[in-house]
């Protein structure tokens, strides 16, 4: 496997940038990558018309190429302005970090086919451009290209990070779309997405309410769950699946929701049977992939949704649920710092992903490189 084209005698600093499927905005990280340390964290919310126009082009619509040309450019715009934000904020040289590792925003996610592939809206030349360091992106297609399902990327940082040695645990990211990272006693290490996290509560609460999210799970504390739409939710055929599997909203959207409601039901009462299905899908999950796991540490913005968290925890007696701030990682910073350490394994040539985990052929190494 070929190395990277730049040196590898520079200071191991790395910034990661994460904008996912809550489209709340994008956190940047400043990553020691040798210490696995982050020195820094910002987050800037996407301006209310590119969150519209990037949630718009998760379906189909008039003039898409022209109009996700401009979101990809309006995308590196907001991610420069937080790699200048983090350097700013840590007083760190521009000429210290070795590279920008950048997700880019996924609109859409179809792995699944002989002709499979993932996107994810992101201009790489012009945030070389803007942000003068170099910008390792489009890390998901490679994968994609050897038969994997570009997702989920992170196991392997959350072993490094979180994994204890002759436990069986688990990490959950719990954005828009709910992923588990399975870290098994005898160090094999396994993941995939459950299914909706935020994206449909999140969907719904705006919808009726005029809310980007529902902040602690409080509208669904004042309704009730419904047993039937439940079952009706929960006999989606992805959640059957065995993994190696990932999703997104290509699946999960307000208009599959819209497609198994019934008349009848207060606004309330779906925003907390919701937020069940979130819960269920990951601890169902959980009891058929690790049914011996002894601890899961959350983090995501879901973390932070205290109905969600304690649903949960009922669903699952007998594991300790912690979030990853108790592990000393807070809950926002995680996936930036994946993306920060993934650059890192670009730059050194080392593969990033894991086949057990994706489904590809073998261990590839991910993404395209921006020089400064």
């Amino acid at each position: 496997m070929a190395s990277s084209p730049l040196p590898t005698d520079a200071p191991q600093l790395f910034i990661g940038l994460m904008s996912g499927t809550s489209l709340d905005g994008v956190d940047g990280v400043l990553l020691d990558a040798d210490a696995m340390v982050v020195a820094g964290h910002v987050h800037a919310p996407f301006p209310h018309a590119l969150r519209d126009e990037l949630l718009a082009l998760n379906t189909p619509g008039d003039n898409e190429l022209h109009r996700a040309a401009l979101a990809a450019n309006a995308v590196a715009r907001s991610y420069a302005d937080v790699v200048s934000q983090l350097l700013e904020a840590t007083a760190t040289p521009r000429e210290q970090i070795r590279a920008v590792g950048a997700h880019g925003q996924t609109v859409r996610h179809r792995p699944d086919s002989f002709d499979g592939y993932t996107t994810q809206l992101l201009n790489g030349a012009l945030l070389a451009e803007q942000a003068c360091i170099a910008i390792v992106c489009d890390l998901r297609s490679r994968d994609v290209a050897a038969g994997g399902q570009g997702a989920p990327l992170v196991p392997a940082f959350h072993r490094a990070v979180f994994g204890a040695a002759g436990q069986d645990m688990a990490v959950l990211n719990l954005g828009g779309i709910s992923n588990l990272s399975l870290l098994h006693a005898d160090g094999r290490t396994g993941g995939f997405d459950c299914g909706p996290a935020n994206c449909l509560m999140d969907g719904w609460i705006a919808r009726h309410r005029g809310l980007s999210y529902d902040a602690d799970g409080a509208w669904a504390a004042t309704g009730r769950v419904s047993p039937a739409l439940l079952a009706t939710l929960l006999a989606e055929p992805y959640f059957a699946l065995a993994p190696p599997k990932s999703t997104g909203r290509d699946l999960f959207h307000l208009g599959w929701l819209d497609a198994r409601l019934t008349s009848g039901l207060a606004p309330e009462d779906v925003q907390a049977t919701l937020l069940a299905l979130s819960a269920r899908c990951v601890a169902d999950a959980l009891k058929a992939q690790m049914p011996h796991a002894q601890t899961l540490v959350a983090c995501g913005g879901g973390a932070l949704n205290g109905m969600l968290m304690r649903h949960l925890a009922d669903l699952l007696p007998g594991v300790t649920l912690q979030t990853s701030a108790e592990r000393g990682l807070p809950v926002d910073q995680v996936e930036a710092a994946a993306f920060a350490w993934l650059a890192q394994c670009f730059i050194k040539g080392r593969p990033g992903n894991l086949p057990a985990v994706t489904g590809a052929l073998g261990p590839r190494l991910l993404g395209a490189l921006y020089p400064a």
